[in-house]
């Protein structure tokens, strides 16, 4: 059975975007950038609301060979290569390869996906990553924190719901990230 992973990158008092809905301040250096490539290798299926989606669309047209960036040639490549799936009500088809688009988030169809994939499957964008967490799908969560304090904005965590962890790894980055990593306890 594969994986459901939730990663996300957040301040550190916990918001994925400001309040004015900004989120450059979480950009990631190279090395962070390296680390999350190694992570997402074994991701076989990416599901994105409709936001995330429109953030993360670029990868689709994104080179992978040339003089850009290796770590940035590297994500366009794992990007491509996975399936997406898409929830939206208002997007009525994809902008990108090896996606699909579903009106709705169904917990069920999610738990069928994760009995019968062969790759873990990463869940992005904290309000569609709430409503699995709610749902008890989420297997495990890679929170990456970045040394900034915004403030408020759109919590990386939903509030209401109450989840034991257990730490799996932790590591600390030279530009004063740190990256979480926790399995969800039944």
């Amino acid at each position: 059975m594969a994986k459901l992973i939730y990663a996300t990158i957040a301040s550190l008092d916990g918001y994925t975007e400001d309040e004015s809905g900004a989120f450059g301040w979480s950009a990631p250096d190279a090395e962070v950038h390296g680390f999350v490539n190694d992570l997402e290798r074994s991701i076989g299926t990416y599901l994105y609301g409709r936001r995330m989606y429109e953030t993360m669309v670029y990868w689709a047209t994104a080179p992978t060979e040339g003089d850009d960036d290796p770590v940035v040639l590297d994500y366009a490549r794992i990007w491509q290569a996975a399936k997406k799936v898409v929830y939206s009500t208002t997007l009525t088809s994809a902008s990108s390869e090896r996606t699909r688009i579903e009106p709705a988030f169904d917990p069920e169809a999610v738990r069928r996906l994760k009995e019968e994939a062969s790759s873990d499957i990463s869940i992005g964008g904290p309000a569609l990553a709430a409503e699995a967490l709610r749902a008890g799908l989420v297997d495990e969560l890679h929170l990456f924190l970045v040394p900034v304090v915004v403030g408020g904005g759109k919590p990386a965590l939903p509030d209401g719901v109450r989840l034991d962890l257990a730490l799996l790894d932790e590591r600390r980055f030279a530009g004063g990230a740190v990256h979480l990593h926790y399995r969800v306890e039944d």
